[in-house]
């Protein structure tokens, strides 16, 4: 027997048409660095999206399926580009703009990228790209920026003002399969060439009510949300969808990402959620330290992309009463996979070890954890091993190109359908999950495992470290030692005894590094995460002054 239930699609374009309906007097506000913030109801941004629509489709040829590339900080504009080009049935390829200029180059054209939308600022970014990008036709400038170093180039230049003023603000939507790609993302990279993450109208329309639920981020009209992580990451974790749906005001930060200007919006526009990789938090912390400012209005960071330092969470809840909320995920999730609410009737320090987790999986994440051999691990909260996870928001594949078919790698998709996330760690019976390391990270001595993120953790905690990595190197005798790389705070001259012996009242004896080295700045991913390899790397070149301890 089949239901009697209306069949209708989850879009994009239903969120569209909502938010500028329903919630048209939600704000969303652009900080400018200077003056007064740039402001716009979401009213005013669903014309605009609309007359976007118009102007790709009237003016600039595109039909549906085709895709439009967008070069973008966090601005209205971009929202505008989220919310049009997958409306009218065309695929939004948000890009990277911290990826290696060969990198960039190679996504664009895997993507087969007609259009690109392009803030002025990165313009000198974009410029030196465009001869090698082999199906760009337009790009359409969005703000202020020296246009110039377009001079020349093949591609025909609109002012994206320009471009939609005088457009109509209707537009035949058409009925799109919810099934079909709305938007495209690649993945850093960090391996081999990216790997494209088509997510569907109805991956993003189901992320999104997960966002809004109590179990998610819990977002209303009553929050403003600050969406430090990137547009071109994940769909911004999800918060700009998922906000336009629900009325939550958003705050765009657009290219001012440093501490400083940070702490000037969230005290002078007054955000009450916010969203933001470990080290956007670090750097906000030492800020709020040194030069104060009135943060009061933020109720709850979520933090992902890396495991957050327990003392980092515990900082900002003590001194400045902002609580910090530690979630999963990866591209390939859209990114959503679990967030850390404790359950009901704990007392405050029961609710660290849950708080302490990656968090709880929602009833559409399905999850397991295997062992190297393939062999199902129990979920008891000890037992390690690789999580895999499926679900209607989870890659079952990887984009192939324009002209390509999707393709599914053997190290990251299982037979029966399952996704191979390369995070290690334990899941307990209520389903929480604890990430111990990353399946490449982990540091294999003399048959047992050693966890780098534990280590990190440990030495973060330290009032002298404000940076930690720790990486597996080679050993005749155990064939793999811990490295620890520290960046220290300004002013201290502690010693690697001394951290060692701070670790020792934390850790099993044996997983205590004999390598030390002093880094100026741990390397980053183009998303934010520690990236180790780049240590590895020079450890092996002996780059690095690594002392050994006894």
């Amino acid at each position: 027997m089949f239901s009697t239930m209306q069949d209708v699609p989850l879009t994009v374009t239903r969120i569209l048409v909502h938010g500028a309906l329903a919630h048209g007097k939600a704000q969303v506000v652009t900080w400018t660095g200077d003056g007064e913030p740039q402001r716009r109801t979401f009213h005013e941004v669903g014309l605009r999206s609309i007359q976007l629509a118009n102007a790709l489709h009237d003016e600039l040829g595109v039909e549906e399926g085709q895709v439009v590339g967008s070069l973008m900080w966090n601005n209205c504009e971009h929202l505008e580009a989220y919310l049009a080009v997958p409306s009218m049935g065309a695929v939004l390829h948000t890009l990277n703009l911290r990826l290696p200029a060969a990198q960039l180059t190679w996504v664009v054209n895997h993507a087969a990228d007609r259009v690109i939308i392009v803030n002025g600022s990165l313009l000198p970014l974009l410029a030196p790209l465009l001869p090698g990008l082999k199906s760009v036709e337009h790009v359409v400038v969005a703000g202020p920026g020296d246009r110039s170093v377009l001079d020349g180039c093949r591609a025909t230049v609109h002012d994206y003002e320009e471009l939609i003023e005088g457009r109509p603000v209707r537009y035949p939507w058409p009925v799109i399969d919810e099934r079909r790609a709305a938007a495209l993302c690649y993945t850093s990279g960090t391996t081999g060439d990216p790997k494209g993450v088509a997510y569907s109208h109805r991956s993003i329309y189901l992320h999104s009510m997960q966002i809004n639920s109590v179990e998610g981020f819990g977002m209303s009209g009553k929050e403003m949300v600050l969406p430090v992580v990137p547009m071109f990451h994940a769909n911004a974790w999800g918060t700009t969808h998922s906000a336009f749906m629900t009325g939550a005001s958003i705050l765009m930060p657009d290219r001012f990402l440093q501490p400083g200007p940070l702490a000037d919006m969230i005290e002078t526009v007054r955000p009450t959620v916010s969203a933001a990789v470990p080290t956007i938090w670090q750097g906000l912390l030492a800020e709020l330290d040194a030069r104060p400012r009135d943060v009061s209005s933020l109720r709850e960071v979520y933090i992902g992309g890396a495991a957050c330092p327990p003392s980092l969470m515990k900082a900002f809840e003590e001194r400045h009463g902002i609580r910090v909320v530690h979630a999963w995920g990866m591209t390939e999730l859209s990114p959503l996979g679990s967030v850390a609410h404790p359950p009901a009737g704990l007392t405050a320090e029961e609710e660290w070890r849950y708080r302490e987790s990656q968090g709880l999986f929602p009833a559409s994440v399905e999850y397991r954890l295997t062992s190297a051999d393939g062999e199902l691990v129990p979920l008891d909260g000890t037992s390690v091993g690789e999580l895999e996870v499926r679900g209607p928001w989870i890659a079952g594949a990887y984009f192939g190109g324009a002209e390509g078919e999707p393709f599914r790698p053997e190290d990251k998709f299982t037979p029966d359908g399952w996704l191979k996330t390369g995070d290690v760690g334990a899941i307990t019976e209520d389903g929480f999950l604890t990430l111990t390391d990353r399946a490449k990270d982990v540091i294999k001595s003399g048959g047992e495992w050693i966890s780098s993120v534990e280590l990190e953790n440990h030495l973060m905690a330290h009032p002298d470290v404000a940076e930690a990595a720790v990486v597996a190197v080679p050993d005749e005798k155990w064939g793999e030692r811990p490295l620890a790389t520290v960046v220290l705070k300004d002013g201290s001259g502690i010693g690697y005894e001394a951290l060692r012996a701070f670790l020792s009242e934390r850790v099993a004896h044996w997983q205590l590094p004999e390598r030390w080295a002093l880094i100026e700045e741990v390397p980053k991913t183009s998303v934010g995460k520690f990236d180790k390899k780049v240590i590895r790397r020079r450890y092996a070149d002996g780059e690095l002054e690594v002392t050994q301890l006894a």
